[in-house]
């Protein structure tokens, strides 16, 4: 006869809950199954009186449907400053991914900085904490600009980092975003390079080289400059790539070398 499992003590059971939340899960199991099937269905909406001759008619036929890349691009284009922009930006209703975010994140780091980071999309330290690249990835990416005299810390231009990502929502599992959400971003990310005015854009990961350049392929666009949104631009692989391939590091530092001599001679 098996025995009865014994009761998860409270260690272990956090260490399990940390592991689920590493895997992407961010919602519990109801006990018991939900059957949609036996769910009830929306009543139809009743008939209106046509006024004066007591017949009913139908509701009027649905209203006009916004366009979300025009609606973001008109939030976007009368945006008088930061502060605006993260705001009429956190207004926007039309991507999903917002109802399934716990906070905006909109930027970090010196908006008088002479580089911007444009990374990819909130993770889930930084869907936390409501800043982009707090984790594991974004401590290595302090620690590799930091090699190069630059952090988003600094108050001087020279020596400041301002880092945002094409995506202010964190994507469900961590999944890639999907190109309708990109489009419905890239007005506000393109009134954020106006605002902000870097000499130069580091285009970290495939994500934020699709947006800025229409393509994708890392391994490929990396160390070679591009212009994007104006700007001069060096794609390099996104630092939880590092992570996973330390060998690459090796070429990550060739290419922090190039924006350090980009730096110099601008």
């Amino acid at each position: 006869m098996d025995k009865a499992a014994a009761p998860l003590d409270f260690e272990t059971a956090r260490a399990l809950l940390e592991w689920q939340a590493e895997l992407g899960a961010d919602e519990p199991m109801l006990e018991a199954p939900v059957n949609r099937y036996g769910l009830a269905i929306e009543a139809p909406k009743p008939v209106r009186a046509v006024a004066g001759t007591g017949q009913a008619t139908a509701p009027a036929g649905p209203e006009p449907v916004e366009d979300p890349l025009q609606l973001a691009a008109e939030l976007a284009g009368g945006a008088t400053g930061l502060e605006d922009l993260a705001a009429r930006q956190a207004s926007y209703d039309h991507c999903a991914l917002k109802r399934g975010a716990r906070n905006f994140v909109f930027a970090d780091g010196n908006p008088a900085a002479r580089v911007l980071i444009l990374g990819e999309a909130p993770g889930r330290e930084e869907d936390i904490e409501g800043r982009p690249f707090v984790g594991r990835a974004g401590q290595l990416l302090d620690r590799m600009f930091a090699a190069i005299g630059l952090s988003r810390t600094a108050h001087h231009p020279e020596e400041a980092l301002y880092i945002t990502n094409v995506m202010p929502w964190r994507p469900p599992q961590n999944r890639d975003p999907e190109p309708a959400e990109i489009a419905m971003m890239l007005p506000f990310v393109k009134r954020h390079v106006d605002f902000v005015n870097p000499d130069v854009i580091v285009l970290m990961g495939n994500t934020s080289c699709f947006a800025a350049l229409g393509r994708k392929g890392i391994l490929r666009l990396r160390g070679t400059w591009v212009e994007a949104f104006g700007k001069p631009a060096m794609p390099m692989t996104h630092p939880a790539y590092l992570l996973r391939n330390p060998a690459a590091k090796r070429e990550a530092w060739a290419d922090l070398l190039e924006i350090r001599a980009r730096l110099g001679g601008a």
